[in-house]
This record gives structure tokens, C-alpha cells and sequence, in this order.
């Protein structure tokens, strides 16, 4: 895994290098401490897994830099590392782009957890937001992955070196038919749950619309029925609108089993 770290306080940068460095031997964290290093680096190194990038930088906005990281650069996801622990940054963040925010003094735990799922095609919420809004963390495996690979036949993104391993075929054909019968309630089109597919992905329009060949403006009326459907204004609301979904089906799952046994 390849990192690119962008805090403009030197301490914690190195800190947070040596940090995410020590998750094993093929991990490569580089550090910078301005957005134009940041640019720069990107623009030469075609390798970069994630980028890792604080709100609070001392000469421009860290949202303002999500956003233009997000126009450059669209195949990197970005990690918001804050000292902000406010619902809204996380929401605003999330909404700009990110595929992930963590709070500066969460556990080394929660970081780690964070680059994982985000590395395996996933979004990261943080429990802070989860305990402001009726919604549960992040999109959990192996429900995300299978229901990725059920509805649009798309293999599960694992990074090289990543610990997480695929769930036994029959789990996961089990899990993915769950999963298709339930996404089968909310009457969308097969189109249109292909956009959703890239959506979770937190793919933009413009990515969207080149991916299935279609216009960017016939991509936003897709979009516009999705969160429809989801009874959504968002596209982080839709996000955490599946994941309910999926975990709720997935209790009822569970205590249908137990009531059985």
C-alpha cells in the first residue's frame, strides 16, 4: 500500500507516517505538509493507494483540497484524519468526496479499520456520527461485497497485502441473494441499480456516466430516482441508508434463526 499523508503540523505528520508505516513491510507512507506538495506528488507518483488529508491546514481550506483532490485525482480515495469531531464536517466531508473520516484521537484501532475498508472498496463512518443520527458505521463485508457482486457482477476490490479474506462462495451466495431480494423492494431499474453500485462506490457523475456509457445528465436523473427511492436528499444519506438496510436484514435474519432453533 502506497499513502500519501497531507498535515501541515510536522509532528503529527511524522507521527502519523511512522504510524501508518508500522502496519507491515509493503506499506510506503510519504509525508507532506502543503496541498501543492500534495499536487505535486500525486502528478508523479501514478502508485498512490490513499491519500490521508487533515481539514485544518494552516494556509487553505481542507475541504476546498478534498474537493480538487476529488477533480484530479478521482481513483484516490481520500481519508479525512481531523482534530473535528462535529456530525456536520463529517457529513460535509463525506459529501465533498471522502471515502472515510477519523477523528485524530481515535484509537490506532479505528485508523487501521478505517484504511482497510476503505482499501477494500468500502466507505468509513465513524461511531461519533452514528450516535447523532439514526444510521450504523460504515457498510460492513461480507454484505457490501456481496451485494456488489450479485447486483452488477463486480469482483471485490481487495489491495495487495490486505488481511481481509472473501467470505466461503456459499456464504456469500446466500448473503447476495439476501441482499438482491431486498434491493428488489425499492423498484429500481437494472440501470438504475448499477448506478447505485457506483454510487456506494463513491464514483462522481462524470465517472458514472463513462463507466456505463451513458450522459452525465441521463447518470443524474439515475441518481435523482435512487435517492428517491431511498427516501434521500444525499448521496452520504444514501450510503448510510443501505447499510441500514443491509444490517436490519441482517438482524432479521438472525433472530429468525434463532426463533427456529
Amino acid at each position: 500500500m502506497n499513502a500519501l499523508l497531507l498535515d501541515d503540523h510536522p509532528l503529527i505528520l511524522s507521527a502519523m507516517q511512522a504510524l501508518v508505516q508500522g502496519l507491515g513491510p509493503h506499506v510506503r507512507a510519504v509525508g507532506v505538509e502543503t496541498p501543492n506538495e500534495a499536487f505535486a506528488y500525486l502528478d508523479e507518483h501514478q502508485d498512490v493507494d490513499i491519500v490521508l488529508l487533515d481539514l485544518k491546514l494552516g494556509i487553505a481550506d481542507g475541504f476546498e483540497v478534498l474537493v480538487e483532490l476529488r477533480s484530479k485525482h478521482p481513483m484516490v480515495p481520500v481519508v479525512i484524519v481531523s482534530a473535528s469531531e462535529s456530525p456536520a464536517d463529517v457529513i460535509r466531508a463525506l459529501d465533498c468526496g471522502a471515502m472515510g473520516f477519523v477523528p485524530k484521537r481515535a484509537s490506532n484501532e479505528m485508523l487501521f479499520e478505517a484504511l482497510h475498508m476503505v482499501l477494500s472498496g468500502g466507505l468509513y463512518v465513524p461511531p461519533l456520527l452514528t450516535q447523532q443520527a439514526p444510521a450504523q458505521p460504515a457498510l460492513s463485508e461480507p454484505s457490501r461485497s456481496a451485494m456488489l457482486d450479485e447486483i452488477a457482477a463486480a469482483d471485490q476490490a481487495i489491495s495487495p497485502g490486505n488481511p481481509a479474506q472473501r467470505m466461503p462462495a456459499s456464504s456469500m451466495r446466500d448473503d447476495a441473494r439476501a441482499a438482491q431480494a431486498l434491493f428488489d423492494t425499492l423498484g429500481l431499474t437494472p440501470r438504475q441499480l448499477e448506478v447505485l453500485r457506483l454510487l456506494l462506490q463513491g464514483q462522481p457523475n462524470k465517472l458514472i456516466a463513462r463507466e456505463l456509457g451513458l450522459s452525465v445528465e441521463t447518470v443524474k436523473d439515475h441518481v435523482a430516482a435512487v435517492l428517491r427511492a431511498l427516501g434521500v436528499n444525499s448521496r452520504t444519506q444514501a450510503v448510510l441508508a443501505v447499510n441500514q438496510m443491509l444490517q436490519r436484514d441482517g438482524r432479521a435474519e438472525h433472530d429468525g434463526r434463532d426463533r427456529a432453533g
